[in-house]
């Protein structure tokens, strides 16, 4: 009797140890499936993170959410050099004399039409810088005549220290009347104007280029017919005459005198 009791008690103690093993696997795949798919999980949520900081980088500096680029400093075209504020013409009519060896023209600047390049001719006045510089060159073809003068050598060279823009009042058919002072600058660049001036003493065509005109600051109310009798009638001088038929003019012209008020 007590040897079955001890065989059943022996198949019990089997079964509860199979059943417990049973179980035992069961629980140790669940949490090996549970740790693999929390692997997963985190994988795809690294992916997912790394895939839109991608799409980010990629939208905000190659895609369509690229901002505009801004021009750099080196990029900015155009500055003034030497000269006052536009303000320093007061936005008015400033009138005076302008002579040239002992010819006296009357004159008569738009400090409203171009405050800017008035206000630059005014500093020169009121600095001396014009008394005792040169008419360099002359145009006495038909249809463009004008005198230039004012350069920093007399020669026409520009004054590196002293250039400004825009263009202003430029006319836009490019007809320049007798009587027009306007502002030379160098071909394609707005922003060098300078120092020197023109006359036109007889109507002129002066084509644009691809800035625009020349500032028309001015004109000559009285005297341009002593101009044109006692200096630019003369002509070019035959060994000043340039590739482009201007040249100095035959009588040397100065400009002995100029005021403004």
């Amino acid at each position: 009797m007590a040897s079955k009791n001890r065989d059943r008690q022996s198949r019990e103690v089997r079964e509860r140890l199979k059943a417990y093993t049973a179980r035992q696997q069961v629980h140790d795949h669940a949490r090996a499936r549970r740790t693999r798919d929390n692997v997963i999980a985190v994988l795809g949520v690294t992916a997912v993170v790394a895939l839109t900081a991608a799409t980010q980088v990629f939208y905000f500096s190659a895609g369509p959410g690229a901002p505009t680029p801004e021009p750099s400093a080196s990029a900015v075209v155009g500055e003034n050099v030497g000269v006052p504020s536009a303000d320093y013409a007061e936005y008015r009519t400033w009138t005076g004399e302008l002579t040239l060896n002992d010819v006296a023209l009357g004159i008569e600047l738009d400090g409203a039409a171009a405050p800017q390049a008035v206000s630059a001719f005014l500093s020169d006045v009121d600095t001396g810088y014009y008394v005792d510089k040169t008419c360099h060159r002359l145009a006495t073809s038909e249809g463009f005549e004008l005198l230039q003068c004012g350069s920093i050598d007399g020669l026409g060279s520009s004054d590196p220290e002293f250039s400004y823009g825009p263009i202003e009042n430029a006319p836009a058919d490019d007809f320049y009347p007798a009587g027009t002072i306007a502002m030379a600058r160098v071909s394609g660049d707005d922003y060098s104007n300078g120092h020197q001036f023109f006359l036109v003493y007889g109507d002129s065509t002066i084509p644009s280029d691809e800035v625009g005109g020349y500032t028309v600051l001015g004109t000559i109310t009285s005297g341009l017919d002593d101009l044109i009798d006692q200096i630019t009638s003369a002509g070019i001088d035959p060994d000043l005459l340039g590739t482009d038929g201007t040249g100095g003019p035959l009588v040397t012209t100065t400009i002995t005198q100029i005021t403004l008020q």
